[in-house]
């Protein structure tokens, strides 16, 4: 393996992108940071780098240090190994709630069962 590999092509590797072109987009706009500099998606990344990388959904960055570089996708667990997450459980946390706040918000208008039900339980002229 060399000493250091492109930003988008070890974002990409690591699994944090599902696409080499949504990494280098990510890493286009400024939100990627190494070190606390903006990093551009040719920007080497080496052992000892701090990444902070946004979430793809949601608020929060994560603080990931890089501890290898590769060139080539592998599975999951041998990605993993590359990398060291140092993201404060807090901001896992307050994306979950995220989450969770954007699915109730999004169920909109209730299906025909679910009138049923609230009929059911509030009876028909309530």
């Amino acid at each position: 393996m060399s000493e250091s590999v492109r930003a988008d092509l070890w974002l990409w590797s690591t699994r944090f992108f599902k696409t080499r072109g949504l990494a280098g987009d990510a890493c286009a706009t400024g939100r990627l940071k190494r070190n606390g500099h903006p990093l551009k998606p040719a920007s080497p990344v080496q052992a000892g780098d701090l990444l902070e990388v946004p979430f793809a959904e949601g608020p929060g960055v994560r603080q990931i240090s890089v501890k290898a570089v590769i060139v080539k996708r592998v599975g999951a667990p041998e990605a993993q190994a590359c990398y060291e997450d140092l993201t404060k459980p807090e901001i896992y946390e307050a994306l979950k709630l995220w989450q969770i706040a954007r699915q109730e918000a999004a169920k909109g208008r209730p299906t025909k069962r679910d009138r049923r039900e609230i009929d059911k339980i509030h009876g028909f002229w309530d």
